[in-house]
């Protein structure tokens, strides 16, 4: 399979150079032929050689163009080997004639190396060529042994010339082709990069869109619902008072998840930040998820000056959403710290409830590891700590960010009244 690769590859290349470089070969062929015309016409030979010359020219143009021409129109190898065996016998031809026979080895040997698949056939080409009109300089001129040795040494310096410069040639053409194959594979690479990276970036961003509604806007809905359960079933028994007190919870919350949502479509920070600190943003969390459930939630700031860098606070707030959901679906639990401190270039946020704990060997909901994903994201952590009947601890650390001064394209828009 290999070994008939190989060639086909080969022949390819050496038509693609074909395609490229034809037009100047033609000119140049044209030119040459012309030339040649006009030599025999001009030179002393007698007329019945002229005509038999201006025949083999005629000969060979036709030659070209049924054969060297098509061959490297279509790639054919075989068109372009039978041109080169009708260019050496008009050569040879016209050297027996005499006149501008010799002339015609600077069209022949440059064309040799152009329709030469491999350097190999080059090589055996120009010898083949050089014999040829050797033979017929010889058999011309009548000369002795001495004579002859002179022509062939002079046509042997003429092969070596035509050998090394058209190897020299072919190498610098074969680079060229190389690196523009290299070139062409480098622009494929990138492409085929930039496909995958944009691919990855949309995938990123799908999972950091999930994470981001499952910690607000679920949430949010999950609060609507647990209100409205409990307002239907105070309705249920009469207690009106309390059904009213529930309804405002219900629109206090709807209102959040709206800004939420409106924040999450324009890709804005998340709008209890755009209101104060990070810790007022949990005391008002605190504050709502104590209304809702009847937990009681209690904040502890002891990060003094505050916590710079808007992503650092997103994170921390996402965390904590999530821990009171966590809290709120499985902890069962009657009091809930949130403690907010700095440690050295970070801050971290701990979420400390009296609920039932961790069962051994329990796995990660999607929350969990959404606050992981986020926080890994920061170049922070996560760590979760509990045993069953002992609570939980849940302790986010994430590195400080560069100071926010309340002028940023980051800061929300002020919310509208729905």
């Amino acid at each position: 399979m290999s070994a008939s690769s190989a060639p086909e590859r080969e022949v390819v290349g050496r038509h693609d150079f074909w395609l490229r470089t034809l037009r100047l070969w033609d000119l140049g062929f044209v030119a040459m032929v012309v030339l040649s015309a006009g030599a025999i016409a001009l030179d002393s030979m007698p007329t019945q050689r002229k005509v038999v010359a201006v025949a083999l020219l005629v000969l060979l143009a036709v030659a070209y163009g049924v054969l060297g021409h098509v061959a490297a129109v279509r790639g054919a190898p075989r068109r372009a080997d039978a041109y080169l065996a009708v260019l050496t016998a008009v050569s040879t031809a016209q050297v027996v004639l005499g006149g501008i026979g010799t002339v015609l080895l600077f069209l022949a040997y440059s064309q040799v190396w152009f329709f030469a698949r491999t350097r190999r056939a080059g090589v055996l080409w120009c010898a083949a060529l050089t014999v040829g009109v050797t033979a017929a300089s010889v058999w011309r001129e009548g000369a002795d042994t001495g004579v002859a040795a002179q022509i062939a040494g002079q046509f042997g310096i003429a092969l070596l010339f035509a050998v090394v410069l058209g190897l020299w040639i072919t190498h610098v053409a074969e680079q060229s082709e190389e690196r523009a194959y290299l070139l062409e594979e480098l622009r494929a690479t990138q492409d085929a990069l930039a496909a995958s990276h944009h691919a990855a970036g949309v995938v990123a961003e799908r999972e950091r869109l999930a994470g981001e509604i499952h910690d607000t806007l679920a949430q949010g809905f999950t609060s609507v619902v647990m209100l409205a359960q409990t307002a239907a079933a105070e309705l249920a028994g009469g207690h009106v008072e309390r059904v009213a007190e529930r309804l405002g919870h219900i629109e206090d919350v709807a209102r959040d998840n709206l800004a939420e949502a409106r924040a999450l479509v324009g890709a804005f920070s998340p709008p209890g930040l755009g209101d104060g600190s990070l810790a007022d943003a949990l005391r008002r969390l605190a504050h709502r998820f104590g209304v809702e459930t009847g937990v009681r939630v209690v904040v502890v700031d002891d990060a003094p000056d505050g916590v710079p860098g808007r992503e650092a606070q997103v994170v921390l707030l996402r965390a904590a959403q999530e821990s009171l959901a966590n809290v709120r679906r499985h902890a069962g639990a009657s009091h809930v710290t949130l403690r907010l401190a700095r440690a050295g270039d970070d801050v971290v946020l701990e979420v400390v409830d009296d609920g039932r704990g961790l069962t051994a060997g329990a796995a990660e909901g999607v929350g969990l590891r959404g606050m992981r994903a986020r926080a890994d994201a920061a170049g922070g952590g996560v760590d979760v700590a509990g045993s069953p009947g002992d609570g939980t601890r849940v302790r986010v650390r994430v590195p400080a960010g560069a100071p926010q001064d309340g002028t940023t394209d980051d800061d929300p828009h002020p919310e509208e009244e729905p």
